[in-house]
């Protein structure tokens, strides 16, 4: 029987990080080096339970609580590049989950504002991230597709579930030039990634990235 934080375990985690980095991340495209610094910062092993441990730096996706999945580790640093974030950007995300995209993007930019419509995960998320340091990241529980007002706008903004159309309140709380990257499909079960920048006059540019499967985004400008 293996003994969690042991040595042992250590250095089993530091290899799997390292063929994740070389094999699903760098292997498969990505290329900024912020985003594979945070990669390799953050401990994805700490955002899920301890049962899945030896799955923590597999390339797929694993269940949390409320039947909700942690996204695969390629998908959560696809996404984070295509945000085209800056050190001073400050980042709304929808859909918190076990916290752990809301704390890759925290290692790139000022601050992070993730919304989360389960309380439970609201409040788990909350305090793994709080117990971990990450203390630019704040967490709010409500309806993702109406953002988080307050703090609007955002430089960036990413949702982390797949919605029929794009949100006009989420659009609205970006910031001129200002990144959407969203998950949008007319089933369930299959979106397209889109990001959306706004350039001003109520005009936005959109482009079409990938396929995508995600959890539906629930709310009143959602499922």
């Amino acid at each position: 029987m293996r003994i969690w934080g042991s040595e042992e375990v250590k250095r089993s985690l530091a290899r799997r990080r390292e063929i994740m980095l070389r094999d699903h991340l760098l292997g498969r495209g990505i290329r900024s080096g912020e985003v594979m610094r945070a990669m390799e910062e953050v401990p994805r092993e700490s955002f899920i339970d301890e049962g899945l441990m030896d799955s923590a730096y597999d390339d797929n996706p694993l269940p949390i609580d409320e039947g909700q999945t942690i996204s695969q580790p390629y998908i959560v640093a696809y996404m984070t590049e295509a945000l085209q974030l800056q050190k001073t950007d400050r980042v709304l995300e929808i859909g918190t989950g076990s916290g752990y995209a809301a704390a890759v993007l925290s290692r790139i930019v000022t601050e992070v504002f993730s919304v989360e419509r389960l309380g439970s995960l609201a409040e788990s998320a909350r305090r793994r991230l709080q117990s971990l340091g990450y203390d630019n990241v704040f967490i709010h529980e409500g309806d993702g597709t109406q953002g988080w007002a307050e703090h609007a706008p955002y430089d960036a903004i990413v949702v982390t579930a797949g919605a029929p159309h794009v949100p006009p309140t989420l659009l609205k709380q970006l910031a001129i030039g200002g990144r959407l990257v969203i998950p949008v499909g007319p089933i369930p079960e299959f979106q397209v990634l889109l990001r959306l920048r706004r350039l001003g006059g109520g005009e936005f540019r959109r482009e079409e990235l990938c396929g995508v499967r995600f959890v539906p985004l629930i709310g009143a400008e959602g499922w």
